[in-house]
């Protein structure tokens, strides 16, 4: 579909509202070109919408062909330009337009690079995203589950233009690892039913309209209709993933420096030195196992850290039996840390108070996620927690994760950001999460907590550290595999080896303390998404530095509170610009 430039001098074509020019005449060039950029996206990527929380696109799925992603690479060279020409009329202008020149020329860098056509990894391609959205709609009425087979009617056309974008990146000799495409090819014959040991995906959400006690039987079987299809839909996509795309995929798993740098800049908003970056990460590992060693010690006197582990894992006030009743917990964790930091050490408005937990569907990668509110927050933030078959929750770990993913960790950043329509732009508010700073502030707030004092149980803070932990090796083994760096002589593993997949698993399973069928994910995710791992601790390490210097600014009169309030208040941004933004603190 044509669109017409994006000036907000320019009328826009189609079906733009009189409520829409009213709002765009009252924003400045800058915000008006966000704005209209979103309600754009939206229509040009409905998963996109969906996941905002723009309404009414959420019975179409976007074209995921080759012509697809032109359009969208489209949109966002003309919204640079329009960026590049629209006057600066404040900070917050200042501000917004960095973002997104600096995230939609990303964007661009990965259009050029050919990254639709080998858009093939365990987290994050649009294969699963097309699934996953199906988790953010609304089923509370008959209206809303039309809608949703609506959608799931669109399961086929869409993931049909997907293969037609891999299959394009062979003809170019742009593809994906083979470790990749036996991933997805495992996550999508789960959901297209191959997988006799798992309820398909679409069916199991179909049977939740049936288990209503009042159901429409036509609608019915039209959701079941839907469901066959896109079902069907999935098991090609296996069969071509395993039949066709795996012989042409590369056999080597790493990116290499140019490709890692780009991606690195992409997650971060910043640009690093990967071998100081790298050399840093095991400093920091060599920092946490040492306090680690410390808090066994209080778990039981001379424990090490498997033994402490074992000691907690053992003790029925530790652990809890049962998926719902952990899906509860989490609940009762995130409504207590919200009523009890609210309005002491953050203020919280009203509609941020809500966070649902949620378990996740089976079939996809194996972390625990979060997912932002609708722009009118009546889909509220959630946390989705995958439990990969597991029905014994022992808790030591899950504490500080909760407070990662919930509060004072990504709903309270992302729900905040989202929250402040009056400040930040559309663009900002919907679109500017960058890794770098909503993980850095996520792994921050798992630190935080422990300063407050609620990690004080030994157990708490044992986790924490065991989430540290495994940040640091990230560090160490993403940027290890995809710059095949050697190990450090320092090291104590396997020092002078090249890095790859063979030599991390062992070590990151070891030095993690995260189980290994997690890690085993884990690992295939970072070569999939190279650059992203390091996100969190970098980002972390950033969040730290700019807090250490406004303490020094500031002595004895600097406010934490305040500092966390302008922090958020400033949206996502890039790791440089968040330096730059809070030295003005």
């Amino acid at each position: 579909m044509a669109h017409e430039s994006i000036d907000p001098a320019i009328p826009a074509r189609g079906d733009t509202t009189t409520a829409t020019t009213a709002r765009a005449a009252a924003l400045s060039p800058v915000y008006a070109i966000a704005d209209r950029y979103i309600d754009e996206l939206a229509e040009l990527d409905p998963i996109a919408a969906t996941g905002m929380g723009v309404a009414g696109h959420d019975d179409r799925l976007p074209d995921l062909s080759p012509e697809g992603a032109a359009a969208r690479d489209e949109l966002s060279r003309r919204t640079l330009s329009a960026l590049g020409a629209a006057p600066i009329e404040s900070d917050r202008d200042r501000v917004a337009r960095a973002l997104m020149t600096d995230r939609l020329g990303i964007g661009r860098e990965r259009y050029d690079a050919g990254d639709p056509t080998r858009d093939i990894r365990v987290l994050g391609s649009r294969m699963g995203s097309v699934r996953a959205t199906f988790d953010l709609m609304r089923t509370d009425t008959e209206a809303d589950w039309a809608t949703v087979a609506t959608r799931m009617h669109a399961v086929p056309d869409a993931l049909a233009g997907w293969i037609a974008s891999q299959r394009l990146g062979v003809e170019r000799g742009v593809v994906a690892a083979k470790r990749q495409a036996a991933g997805c090819a495992t996550q999508a014959a789960t959901w297209g039913g191959l997988d006799n040991d798992t309820r398909p995906f679409f069916h199991a959400l179909t049977d939740r309209y049936e288990a209503a006690p009042e159901h429409s039987p036509a609608l019915l079987t039209r959701l079941r209709a839907a469901a066959d299809a896109a079902t069907t839909a999935y098991a090609e996509v296996a069969r071509f993933l395993r039949d066709e795309y795996h012989a042409a995929a590369s056999e080597r798993d790493p990116v290499g420096p140019e490709r890692y740098a780009r991606e690195a800049r992409a997650y971060l908003g910043a640009t690093i030195d990967p071998v100081e970056t790298s050399e840093w990460g095991w400093s920091e590992l060599a920092r946490i196992e040492a306090r680690a060693k410390e808090v066994c010690d209080r778990i039981r006197p001379g424990s090490s850290w498997s033994e402490a582990v074992e000691a907690l894992e053992s003790d029925p006030a530790y652990v809890i039996e049962g998926v719902d009743d952990f899906r509860a917990w989490n609940q009762e964790l995130i409504d207590t840390t919200i009523d009890e930091l609210g309005g002491t050490h953050f203020d919280i408005a009203a509609p941020l108070r809500t966070c649902e937990a949620m378990i996740a569907p089976p079939g996809g990668a194996a972390a625990m996620y979060y997912t932002a509110p609708s722009e009118d927050f009546a889909r509220p933030g959630r946390t989705w927690y995958p439990t990969l078959g597991k029905t014994r929750f022992p808790l030591w770990r899950e504490v500080s994760i909760c407070y990662h993913e919930g509060v004072p960790g990504h709903h309270l950043q992302v729900a905040q950001t989202v929250y402040l329509a009056d400040s930040l732009s559309r663009y900002q508010r919907l679109s500017g999460f960058i890794s770098g700073h909503g993980e850095g502030w996520a792994l921050y707030a798992e630190r935080l907590m422990g300063e407050l004092g609620y990690l004080d149980d030994p157990a708490w803070e044992l986790g924490m550290l065991a989430a540290q932990a495994m940040r640091a090796v990230r560090v160490i083994v993403d940027i290890g595999m995809h710059l095949e760096l050697p190990i450090p002589a320092h090291a104590d593993y396997h020092p002078g080896a090249v890095w790859n997949a063979e030599l991390a698993l062992p070590f990151v399973i070891e030095r993690s303390r995260f189980p290994a069928d997690f890690m085993r994910s884990e690992v295939d995710r970072y070569l999939g998404l190279p650059g992203q791992a390091i996100s969190y601790k970098v980002g972390e390490r950033v969040w730290l530095e700019c807090r250490d210097e406004s303490r020094r600014k500031h002595g004895a009169a600097f406010d934490l509170r305040a500092w966390h309030a302008y922090a958020l208040d400033l949206g996502g941004l890039g790791l440089d610009d968040l330096r730059t933004e809070l030295a003005r603190f």
